[in-house]
């Protein structure tokens, strides 16, 4: 697989704050890859604790590490830091390899986990951003986590530099992650999660803040998005057989509706995302969410 998977170079950034335990795991994961990456720059956006020593130290150690230090900042929206973090790291690369890797701290993957997913981008042209499957902790197991329309998970984000290229700037609000998806879909990208190959997430989504919150600020994304009101309806009674909490998706929504919110300016990005949540599309999204089919845009 080497053979295939090396004609491709890779890049790392991950943005962190306040993440010394998970940077210390997740620099294990990296270091100890089979195909190691040209570059991992950790981009510090106000931490304090001692998330920047230990970057320090594993840059000290390792050459193709580097420690980005960007002032802290409140920002009007939710995710904003985040790609605030992320662009700042694009920009310090010392150079754009074939594959850019947002990449989390909370996470950690088998040694071989890039050089198998550089093959499917190898193997596929078309392929623009793509992830793992992402594995959450479920008492005493793990237990994989399935999404829908090709939707690839933020904390392991992999981007063709073609396609990075085509859908920045990226939008600095809570949604970026599906947005750049969907921009890429109207672009003629595929995106898609690789059901073989696990990543293990230390985090829940939303583990910061209450679960409520979190989904209630789902359900201002999907407004934004200008997702359709059935769709959202199923969507929300799906998610809250498993996590009742899930109905604040209903309310987040329909008080960004009452309030006359704005929704995001691209309207054939928001036309594509409609007709894929007609309802005769349902069906083959609810399989993906099981994990019966896969989720890849074809």
């Amino acid at each position: 697989m080497t053979d295939v998977a090396g004609t491709l170079r890779y890049a790392l950034v991950t943005p962190v704050r306040n993440e010394a335990e998970n940077l210390a795991r997740l620099a294990e994961s990296v270091v100890g890859q089979t195909l190691p990456p040209e570059a991992w720059v950790i981009v510090d956006n106000g931490s304090s604790d001692d998330t920047p020593a230990r970057a320090r130290s594993l840059a000290g150690s390792h050459p193709w590490v580097e420690l980005l230090s960007i002032p802290g900042a409140r920002e009007p929206e939710r995710g904003a830091p985040i790609v605030r973090a992320f662009t700042a790291g694009l920009e310090a690369l010392p150079g754009r390899p074939d594959v850019v890797v947002k990449l989390d701290a909370d996470v950690s993957f088998p040694a071989d986990h890039f050089e198998r997913l550089l093959a499917c981008f190898a193997a596929d042209p078309a392929l623009g951003i793509a992830s793992g499957t992402c594995l959450e902790r479920e008492g005493e197991r793990w237990r994989a986590r399935h999404s829908t329309r090709g939707h690839v998970r933020g904390a392991v984000r992999a981007y063709r530099s073609a396609c990075l290229d085509a859908v920045l700037p990226l939008e600095p609000r809570m949604g970026w992650d599906g947005i750049d998806e969907l921009k890429a879909a109207t672009l003629g990208w595929r995106t898609a999660t690789i059901p073989d190959i696990p990543f293990f997430h230390h985090r829940p989504l939303g583990g910061r803040e209450p679960a409520r919150h979190m989904w209630r600020r789902q359900g201002e994304m999907a407004h934004y998005l200008g997702y359709r009101p059935s769709y959202l309806v199923v969507r929300t009674l799906f998610r809250a057989l498993r996590e009742p909490s899930a109905v604040a998706m209903l309310a987040g929504y329909a008080a960004s509706a009452l309030r006359r919110r704005p929704r995001y300016g691209d309207r054939a990005v928001r036309s594509w995302l409609r007709r894929e949540q007609a309802l005769r599309r349902l069906p083959a999204r609810v399989r993906e969410a099981l994990g019966r089919a896969e989720a890849g845009r074809p």
